[in-house]
């Protein structure tokens, strides 16, 4: 490529990418539920990234204008709202199949979400993380701001030539400003592994406060029964001696294969308000949903109400990507006029946004019927909704 050629083709894709980060994003109209209002766009793709972290742009070193370092997907971020801007601490995967932390804001929270420059650097602890993904952010009340995140590393037990065994744990670092990170010893549970943990903003008898999730394996969850919740006295080499199942998983239901805490919790006057995701088997492979429920506002590891179902199914383009059929949350922004911004993943490729109240959300899980737990119990269920309807309908007519 000369150098005209090069210059010129160098112009375009910064015009082409100045015009992504630019385009507006409006409310999707065909998937109206009541509850939450999807977009029709994305809000962070691969695509987002700056040229500059993946295109060698001097036509001495790279005169093909090649991509030097790819960008597979941007997913699974953690959101905080920072000097009225929304900042998103995105996962971002290269073609290498590594993943870093990027900062990504918004005025809005609903579009023109840019890059910052450089992405995150997380210091390592004496045992180097192969792999760092799906930071929970919290900003704690000790005036901390906490990335609580899965730090991944090969299964020191595993035997020759097994190159896909792994070990997850906890990791925990602390920030005041997201750029500069101070990493914490790695948290510790009586769990062989941990995935989804986040850390409660409050503290709980006088102690930090963790909701986990136990694992036998990488993958499986085994005798892990849910989402778990334990107290540490110390963040900095934290320990939790027990866990609590505060959501179980459960038979013939969204999570019956595993669960995990999404979101931080956001405190409502009804209680403490979760959007986790749950996980079951099916012909196509493993399906993830995103749900909510309650904690008790004095007693975070009491669970006071659930609606039976999905709060979000992924729907048309969501269902496809890296990893078909997911929907994953572990960011969410509640902002002081009430609005809700709910950050999700669709299939391990792109960032979303869908937007609701903290009223709306609260009577969706108080005011939905919970799980009935059986066919004859979820059509009398429904039988009754239609009952009330046509007596309603009849005497509003009449």
């Amino acid at each position: 490529m000369d150098s005209v050629a090069f210059r010129s083709r160098r112009e375009q894709l910064a015009l082409d990418h100045e015009a992504l980060l630019r385009s507006a994003n409006l409310v999707d109209p065909t998937h109206y539920d009541g509850i939450v209002d999807r977009y029709l766009r994305p809000v962070l793709t691969a695509a987002h990234a700056p040229l500059f972290w993946r295109y060698d742009l001097n036509p001495q070193t790279n005169p093909h204008l090649m991509v030097r370092m790819g960008i597979n997907g941007v997913f699974n971020a953690g959101a905080i709202e920072l000097d009225d801007k929304v900042l998103l601490v995105a996962r971002v995967e290269g073609w290498d199949r590594k993943s870093f932390f990027a900062v990504a804001e918004s005025p809005s929270g609903i579009d023109n979400f840019r890059f910052w420059d450089r992405p995150l650097v997380m210091p390592e602890t004496d045992d180097p993380d192969a792999n760092v993904y799906d930071m929970r952010l919290t900003q704690h009340e000790d005036g901390w701001i906490y990335g609580v995140f899965c730090t991944e590393r090969k299964d020191p037990s595993a035997p020759p030539g097994d190159l896909s065994s792994a070990v997850a744990q906890c990791g925990i670092a602390r920030t005041r400003d997201l750029v500069t990170w101070e990493r914490l010893d790695d948290l510790r549970t009586p769990s062989p592994q941990q995935r989804n943990a986040l850390l409660h903003p409050e503290f709980v008898q006088g102690k930090y406060a963790f909701y986990t999730r136990p694992q036998d394996s990488f993958i499986h969850a085994g005798s892990g029964g849910g989402i778990g919740f334990g107290l540490a006295d110390d963040i900095a080499h934290a320990v939790i001696p027990s866990e609590t199942i505060v959501d179980e998983r459960a038979y013939h239901t969204i999570k019956e294969l595993k669960n995990g805490a999404g979101a931080l919790p956001i405190k409502t006057p009804a209680g403490w308000l979760h959007i986790a995701h749950g996980v079951r088997a099916c012909a196509a492979g493993l399906r993830y949903v995103l749900y909510a429920f309650l904690c008790d506002l004095d007693d975070p590891a009491r669970k006071i109400a659930e609606p039976g179902g999905y709060l979000m199914a992924p729907v048309d383009d969501e269902s496809f990507g890296d990893v078909p059929n997911v929907l994953f949350c572990n960011g969410a922004v509640a902002r002081d006029d009430g609005t809700v911004l709910i950050y999700y993943a669709s299939s391990d490729t792109r960032m979303h946004v869908a937007a609701s109240t903290v009223d709306r959300l609260v009577d969706y899980v108080l005011n939905t019927p919970p799980d009935g737990g059986r066919s004859a119990a979820c059509v009398q269920q429904r039988l009754t909704l239609i009952e009330r309807n046509l007596a309603y309908l009849t005497s509003t007519e009449g």
